[in-house]
């Protein structure tokens, strides 16, 4: 038994971060840019803290990437000075993005419209603001981003070039759908698509006469499997510093490589009715489906006991404060009401979001604790 864990003292619910895994996995993606010689410029959205981020770099700074501008004003204020914001900018988040572009080296903006770039410009023109702007591209998502392939895409860029409120600063894209794959060679195969979107894409543009561009990539499925950067100037995952469920199912990783889990506390058993009761319910796990496309009665997580060992039990129902978990009755007769498990969760970004406190464990030993930035 982990004697930290059993400790009365860590309530359950409680985000559990393996310090050791985490350093792991920030080591081998932060080498992997190194050795391909391109710009690592990791999302933070996934842990939302300065202590984490640190261990991406090694324990110093470095261009970050972020979801939120409250993300990017947190981490301004804890010496992180080239921050990009890879979310297309709202026109009412102008006033704040410039105030937040004052006080450090770099703030990278994101856009894929027309109305986005002459929100900009009538900014510039009130405020004498001019910021630097990336090109979102739809590399085969379809959530978001400019298809490379029109000609629309084209005319918007050079508006970009030639805008006086923005500067052109290069094209980002993101393979989002590399989540909705099922194995490591379809992940590859959107790994090329991700690059070539923007390789292809840059190219029209030299045609039109704008160089110099940035190609910025970023999903930590295509980021995992690849043994190499290459056709690309910038990287940006995030999900690997703690990695997840879905993750290890879909290819990207080992479930050994799952940093994180929930604490969780036994509140029912119920051999008669084959299940658990534990006090991990929606708020602590999230309600995020897992790799249902690879396997429909996967469940919410994967329950193991407080060594991680997995055990063979299905968590198959979430309301706001319960998780069910099913199994066979003598299964569910060995953990009675107090006993303690640990559930990997399905996405490590959303259950991360549940909590304002993180424990981080090493060898048995509670270490510290985080706090990371909430809000928007």
């Amino acid at each position: 038994m982990n004697p930290i864990l059993a400790n009365p003292e860590i309530t359950t619910p409680a985000f559990i971060i393996e310090r050791s895994v985490v350093r792991k996995n920030c080591d081998a993606m932060r080498e992997k840019a190194q050795r391909s010689g391109v710009v690592f410029r990791p999302h933070v959205k996934t842990h939302k803290t300065a202590e984490i981020a640190r261990m991406q770099f090694g324990g110093g700074t470095g261009p970050i990437t972020v979801s939120t501008l409250a993300e990017a004003e947190f981490f301004a204020d804890h010496g992180f000075d080239d921050i990009t914001y890879a979310v297309p900018v709202g026109p009412g988040k102008l006033e704040r993005a410039a105030a937040l572009a004052k006080r450090i080296k770099r703030l990278n903006l994101l856009m894929d419209s027309f109305a986005a770039l002459q929100a900009m410009e009538e900014f510039s023109v009130r405020q004498g603001t001019r910021f630097n702007v990336f090109l979102k591209v739809d590399c085969g998502y379809h959530r978001a981003g400019v298809d490379p392939e029109s000609q629309e895409a084209v005319q918007l860029a050079m508006k970009m070039a030639n805008a006086t409120g923005v500067h052109f600063q290069g094209l980002l894209t993101h393979a989002g759908h590399s989540y909705h794959t099922h194995n490591v060679d379809e992940i590859r195969k959107i790994a090329k698509q991700e690059t070539s979107a923007l390789t292809g894409f840059q190219n029209k543009l030299q045609e039109q006469g704008i160089s110099q561009l940035t190609r910025s990539i970023g999903s930590t499925p295509t980021a995992s499997v690849v043994e190499r950067f290459s056709d690309t100037d910038d990287v940006r995952p995030g999900n690997y510093v703690f990695f997840d469920v879905f993750q290890a199912a879909i290819g990207s990783c080992d479930l050994s490589q799952c940093a994180v889990s929930v604490l969780a506390t036994v509140i029912g058993s119920y051999p008669q009715h084959r299940h658990l009761l534990v006090d991990a319910g929606a708020l602590a796990l999230s309600k995020d489906a897992g790799p249902d496309h690879l396997d429909s009665d996967c469940g919410f997580g994967v329950v193991c006991d407080l060594n991680l060992h997995r055990l063979p039990m299905k968590l198959k129902v979430l309301s706001q404060e319960h998780g069910k978990i099913e199994a066979e009755p003598d299964v569910i007769a060995k953990y009675p009401v107090g006993t303690r498990l640990r559930i990997l969760p399905n996405h490590s970004c959303l259950t991360a979001a549940m909590y304002d406190v993180y424990h981080v464990v090493e060898n048995s030993q509670l270490l510290d604790q985080c706090r990371p930035i909430r809000g928007w």
